[in-house]
């Protein structure tokens, strides 16, 4: 029937001259081919674009079928002959349709496909976008400028793959699309190029502008964030390193040369003196400029164009600036790229490696391709523990180390590194003197923001205290007033009775922990640590509050528990599901819970809650017990 219907259409078509077809026709046109895919007619429709005599209504009309026949590649993934006659209609539609129509057509399906389709959509129609943008003479630079920020959006929502294996196996298909991309963008350069030295007529200058608006948008993605791989196997590159090469020979082969592109960075004239960049200026230029330099400095891509008399003092100068951009992002891969064009500018100036610990503070996270943190542990463990003068934190680096590491444990998303951070935090602590282990821990109190973190600073508190009661000498810092200063900011709750208590869980049981060590350790009548003159003070502003926290939290979550099992007999809705949300927006990437998984969660909140309450317990039995005896015993002397 749809094949009847298809026919029945091109028959009465044939008979019109092309500017007699109607909308309607075009419509009819469009749902009898699509209907005849969806129904297997592959071959018929194959010979109805073959045959000579409907070449001008597939010229018209056929841009139209365009969708429904990659559609339909896409659906037989494992029937070869019908993916090669989908081609062959392709490569006739690409052949016969007008390029404008045919264009826009193209550039809608890339830009709709999603997910796993990204890729093989892109792989698709890359070469017959080419060809039908080649077949444009007029607006072709619009045209290579709507296609390219189209496929960059596209790519751009591809992860980069980040170890070895993950750039073997390119599971997203990122590699192939980057060397497709290539392969797409090489005749319009080498059209611009063509000219390059001579006077270009303005349709050239508007293509030579689009595709550096490209390159310089590739450099940001995804070479900003690339792990770039050195060696994969016997005869495999790396995909984006290749691609990398391929993106500064592109930006070197239709611009300036490389000096002038990296040292005008940050400067107040526009880029190359030129406005092609003009709307890659702020942000997203400068990760650009930033990325560039990691290539050329750290990869060495084209590091022969640049003259040998540059002195290295000069190169590091201008280096500064876009470490500074790239050590302003989060992400490991980027901060790390950041650091390791730091470092190697500062080997070509021969700086002595004992100075590197001073470059700590530039980082969020372990550097991959220079082990930094082995060369601030090396350069730790040739001092002795507590023989680092605290006079030392009053430079700003001494105190950012530690911060950064802290970032390194709580932010860095690969377990090794998290634990090297804390390695190298605690390494860090022991070889402070007392003074100086006080004004960290008071510095890491209060810019942490994670109460894990804190929990891990108040034991080492308590550590410090245990020591200095050991000692005869030198432990002012960990007891008496030096000491109460430093629990106000430890034996307090951050919001009162209305903190979260269980985000706050490790904090709270670390201070009950150490609370319960000084009422321990510290008698009444000898208060080395000045607890007792200020437990009224530490009721009032820990211990109540803590109470009224608790009963508080337990209250909430054992009617939520009493609300779930209430409703539990709906749990068999799977449309009856939590989602997992943060400030009123979903978070993506976690599963949806079950009731049962609810009540789990909840129910281990509340254990959280009974064992603060138990700790809690015990340290008020304690202190009324030494309480008790302290009050007996002067009741006898008396």
């Amino acid at each position: 029937m749809a094949v009847e219907e298809l026919q029945s259409i091109i028959k009465r078509c044939q008979i019109l001259e092309e500017e007699d077809f109607k909308e309607e026709d075009f419509g009819l046109f469009q749902l009898a081919g699509q209907k005849c895919l969806e129904e297997g007619y592959i071959s018929q429709v194959l010979d109805i674009l073959e045959n000579e005599k409907n070449k001008v209504i597939i010229r018209s009309m056929g841009w139209n079928l365009v969708g429904p026949v990659v559609r339909c590649f896409i659906c037989h993934k494992e029937e070869v002959d019908k993916r090669e006659k989908c081609l062959r209609m392709l490569d006739l539609l690409v052949k016969l349709c007008h390029p404008k129509e045919l264009l826009l057509g193209l550039l809608e399906l890339i830009e709709e496909a999603s997910g796993k389709q990204i890729a093989e959509i892109l792989l698709l129609l890359l070469e017959p976008l080419q060809t039908v943008i080649q077949k444009l003479h007029s607006k072709k630079a619009y045209s290579v400028g709507l296609a390219l920020s189209t496929l960059w959006s596209q790519l751009s929502l591809l992860p980069v793959p980040y170890t070895k294996e993950q750039v073997q196996k390119d599971q997203h298909g990122l590699g192939r699309c980057c060397k497709a991309l290539v392969t797409f963008t090489k005749p319009f350069v080498e059209e611009v190029v063509k000219n390059k030295g001579h006077p270009l007529e303005n349709s050239k200058e508007e293509l030579k502008a689009e595709l550096l608006k490209f390159c310089f948008k590739s450099l940001k993605y995804p070479l900003l964030t690339a792990q770039l791989i050195e060696v994969l196997e016997e005869n495999e590159e790396d995909p984006l390193k290749s691609f990398a090469s391929e993106i500064v020979g592109f930006i070197l082969a239709i611009g300036d040369s490389l000096p002038k592109v990296i040292f005008q960075h940050g400067r107040k004239e526009k880029c190359w003196d030129n406005p092609d960049l003009e709307e890659e200026d702020g942000s997203q230029l400068a990760d650009s400029m930033a990325s560039l330099a990691y290539l050329v400095f750290v990869q060495r891509i084209s590091i022969d164009q640049f003259p040998l008399v540059l002195s290295p003092l000069y190169l590091l100068q201008y280096n500064m600036e876009h470490v500074e951009v790239l050590l302003k992002r989060t992400e490991e891969s980027v901060s790390s790229k950041g650091l390791v064009i730091f470092i190697s500018s500062l080997f070509i100036i021969r700086i002595c490696l004992c100075h590197l610990i001073l470059l700590w503070p530039l980082t969020t996270t372990m550097c991959k391709y220079f082990p930094l943190q082995d060369l601030l542990e090396n350069s730790l463990l040739r001092m002795e523990d507590d023989g680092l003068p605290h006079h030392y934190l009053e430079i700003r680096s001494f105190l950012t180390v530690p911060q950064k590491l802290v970032k390194v444990m709580t932010l860095c998303p690969l377990e090794t590194l998290r634990k090297k951070g804390l390695k190298m935090l605690q390494l860090y602590i022991d070889k402070l003197d007392a003074q100086g282990k006080n004004i960290l821990f008071r510095c890491l109190l209060k810019t942490s923001n994670h109460a894990g973190v804190e929990g891990y600073v108040i034991q080492n508190i308590k550590n410090q205290i245990d020591v200095s009661l050991k000692r005869t000498e030198d432990h002012k810092w960990f007891t008496g007033p030096q000491l109460l200063s430093l629990l106000d900011l430890v034996l307090l709750l951050p919001e009162g009775a209305e903190t979260d208590l269980l985000q706050n869980s490790d904090r709270i049981m670390a201070s009950l922990n150490l609370l319960r060590y000084l009422v321990i350790k510290d008698n009444e009548s000898d208060n080395h640590t000045g607890l007792w003159t200020e437990l009224k003070k530490i009721e009032k502003n820990f211990l109540k509050p803590l109470h009224t926290g608790l009963n508080m939290s337990k209250a909430h979550y054992e009617a939520e528990i009493k609300n779930k099992k209430e409703t539990r007999r709906e749990s068999h809705n799977p449309k009856n599901l939590c989602t997992v949300t943060v400030g009123g927006e979903k978070i993506p990437n976690v599963p949806n819970m079950t009731p049962e998984m609810q009540l789990q969660v909840l129910h281990s909140a509340l254990f959280t809650f009974d064992l603060i309450e138990s700790v809690l317990a015990r340290v008020e039995e304690l202190i009324e017990l030494k309480t008790k005896t302290t009050s007996e015993e002067t009741a006898r002397l008396k």
